[in-house]
């Protein structure tokens, strides 16, 4: 269990530390950012790195919707989602903490601003509500589920999941980066969540409720309509 762990913890710092380090470091950088597309492509690289990387050990999961929707689907014992979740959580907040470090050291450096927390209303990059951002984390957190559980079944070719799983993710990000920020994963919102304070906090809630509800959902539907092998 400590392998598992250890695989997790450093899964989620590293989905944190590049997706997140790549908006905060390179989306913007004059003349040479990586723009919305680039950030999208980060998250799904770490993704598809960190599945290959850590999988075999861990399941790969690295995200606390996920190994929720695959507990309710049969295909994660529940009695480890505490001690996944907790270690899911920490690798965020240090992966948060250490891009903070390097964010800091700008020349310029004049605060961190959005540190790509995920937001919304006048906290949502394109102005969405509340409603909006409920609707396209729920759906999308979901549908992440659902393509994670259809690709690891029985039926499809072992080894090629981590490169569906990490291009699902990209996808997700050029959809709902405009709506959220795009979060998907407790984990990633609340590590830079507690760097940016006050509104990142208050509105924490529904980026735990949203992915949370869409992967147990995604885990009730495979496994009663898709079956398993």
């Amino acid at each position: 269990m400590s392998k598992k762990l250890i695989a997790e913890f450093i899964g989620t710092f590293w989905l944190v530390f590049g997706g997140c380090g790549s908006a905060v470091l390179a989306a913007a950088f004059p003349e040479l950012g990586i723009g919305l597309l680039g950030v999208a492509l980060a998250f799904g690289l770490t993704v598809l790195t960190g599945a290959y990387a850590f999988g075999g050990i861990s399941g790969g999961h690295f995200n606390p919707a996920v190994s929720i929707g695959l507990a309710v689907a049969g295909r994660f014992p529940a009695r480890n989602l505490i001690p996944y979740i907790i270690v899911q959580v920490v690798g965020a907040v240090v992966a948060a903490a250490v891009l903070y470090l390097v964010a800091s050291g700008k020349s310029d450096f004049a605060g961190i601003g959005g540190f790509a927390a995920n937001g919304f209303g006048e906290h949502s990059p394109g102005g969405y509500s509340l409603t909006a951002a409920l609707v396209i984390e729920v759906v999308l957190t979901f549908m992440f589920l659902m393509v994670i559980l259809g690709a690891t079944t029985g039926r499809v070719p072992a080894g090629f999941a981590p490169i569906a799983i990490g291009l699902a993710l990209t996808l997700i990000h050029l959809i709902s980066i405009p709506v959220t920020n795009t979060s998907v994963n407790p984990a990633r919102s609340t590590g830079q969540a507690l760097f940016v304070g006050g509104w990142a906090i208050q509105q924490l809630w529904l980026f735990w409720l949203a992915p949370i509800v869409g992967g147990a959902l995604a885990g009730i539907v495979h496994k009663a309509a898709l079956g398993d092998d």
